[in-house]
This record gives C-alpha cells, sequence and structure tokens, in this order.
C-alpha cells in the first residue's frame, strides 16, 4: 500500500521519472507553454513551482540547487535573468493547467501547461462558458450566405483580370499595328528611292547610247566625204 506517498508516479521508474520531469521543464522554461498529457501537467506543475520561487534570490546556492533537478543550464540561465523578474511580484501560482480533451489513437487526456505571466489567451479546443450556441438551422444559413459571398468575390475578381487582360492585349495589339505600318512605310519609301535610281541610272546609260550612235553615224558620213574627194 503506499499510504502518505505524494507524488506522481507516471508510470516511470525514479531516475526515468526525474529525467521526464526534468526535460518538461527546461521546455517550459525556453518555450513558456507546452502541450502534454494532463497526468505530466500535474506532475510538472508540483516539480516547476518550487523551483521558481528558488529563483527570486538570484545566488550561487540556488542556481545549483535549480541545475541539480533540471540539468540543463540555458533553461537555469533564462530561469534566474528573465522568468525570476516576471514573476518578481507574484507570491505563487506560476503555472496555469488548461484541459484539451482526449487525444486521438489512444484517448489521452491532454492539456496546455503554461507560465500564466507570459499567455493570458486561452488556446483553441479548451472549454469556456462564455459561447453561445447556435442551432444547425442557423449554422446553414450562414453558412449558405458566406459561401454565396465569398463566390460572388471570386467571380468578381476574375471578371476584373479579364477586363484588365483584354485592355492589355488591345493595347499591345495597337502597338504592334503601329509598328508594322511605320516598317511598311519605311519599306515603301526604300523601294521608291530605289526604283528612282534604277531609272535614273537606265535613262543615262539609254542616252549614252544614243549618243554613241549619233557619233558613229557622224563618222560614217565624214568617212564618205573623205572617199568622195
Amino acid at each position: 500500500m503506499r499510504h502518505q506517498k505524494k507524488g506522481h508516479k507516471l508510470g516511470r521508474g525514479s531516475s526515468h521519472r526525474k529525467a521526464t520531469l526534468a526535460s518538461l521543464s527546461t521546455a517550459l522554461i525556453t518555450h513558456k507553454r507546452i502541450t502534454t498529457t494532463l497526468p505530466k501537467a500535474k506532475a510538472l506543475r508540483v516539480f516547476v513551482e518550487p523551483l521558481i520561487s528558488r529563483a527570486k534570490v538570484d545566488s550561487t546556492h540556488n542556481r545549483r540547487m535549480v541545475f541539480r533537478r533540471v540539468r540543463d543550464k540555458y533553461a537555469v540561465t533564462e530561469l534566474f535573468a528573465e522568468v525570476a523578474e516576471k514573476v518578481g511580484d507574484r507570491p505563487g501560482g506560476y503555472t496555469r493547467v488548461i484541459r484539451l480533451g482526449q487525444r486521438a489513437g489512444d484517448a489521452a487526456e491532454m492539456a496546455v501547461i503554461e507560465l500564466v505571466d507570459y499567455n493570458d489567451i486561452r488556446p483553441e479546443g479548451s472549454s469556456s462558458g462564455g459561447k453561445k450556441r447556435r442551432t444547425r438551422r442557423g449554422r446553414g444559413k450562414s453558412g449558405g450566405g458566406s459561401a454565396k459571398a465569398s463566390v460572388a468575390a471570386a467571380v468578381a475578381d476574375v471578371v476584373d483580370d479579364a477586363k484588365e487582360a483584354a485592355a492589355a492585349v488591345a493595347e499591345k495589339a495597337s502597338d504592334v499595328a503601329e509598328r508594322a505600318a511605320d516598317v511598311v512605310e519605311d519599306v515603301v519609301d526604300d523601294a521608291k528611292e530605289a526604283i528612282e535610281d534604277v531609272v535614273d541610272k537606265v535613262e543615262d546609260v539609254i542616252e549614252d547610247i544614243v549618243d554613241g550612235d549619233d557619233d558613229a553615224e557622224e563618222e560614217e558620213e565624214d568617212s564618205d566625204d573623205d572617199k568622195k574627194k
């Protein structure tokens, strides 16, 4: 029988239980809030609150006593430097345990344990008595209205995007047409100039040929006159 033997065994031996609580206390001091099973959270609260009370007096002896339980020098440093200053005016009750319900799989009771001076917001899934209950009909109506509104907003966004895309395409098409017209005009001008140059050259050649024929006829006439003489 375990008469007058307090404490949570957690299904572990002495050394294993101490190592588990040391690891959980290190995580709690570092992150200020952790999620674990309900029995571990209750055991951790009993384990870590005396250490926080001891950390209010920063001395070598107290640091050694805390390190003896926590076994992590970085957690000890943060406990004495930051957490102790935060909870300096609080006489006790440094942690809060919030039930989260059963875990899927093994149906273990889960809970959040946190330092009350760091986390004042209740986590999602915790029980709260201030919420109003809604009927299924009311949920259906509100859900349908919100769904319709979201669909209408999505359709409006798609229409706006389509209009912007069409305007951008039209603008690009007009720019391309203007550039094409400029290119065609430049090509036509170049072609006209080239044709005019060719025509001038042909006329020059024809004139040269005509002048050559006239000179040849004059030479023949001169030679005939010389023969007659």
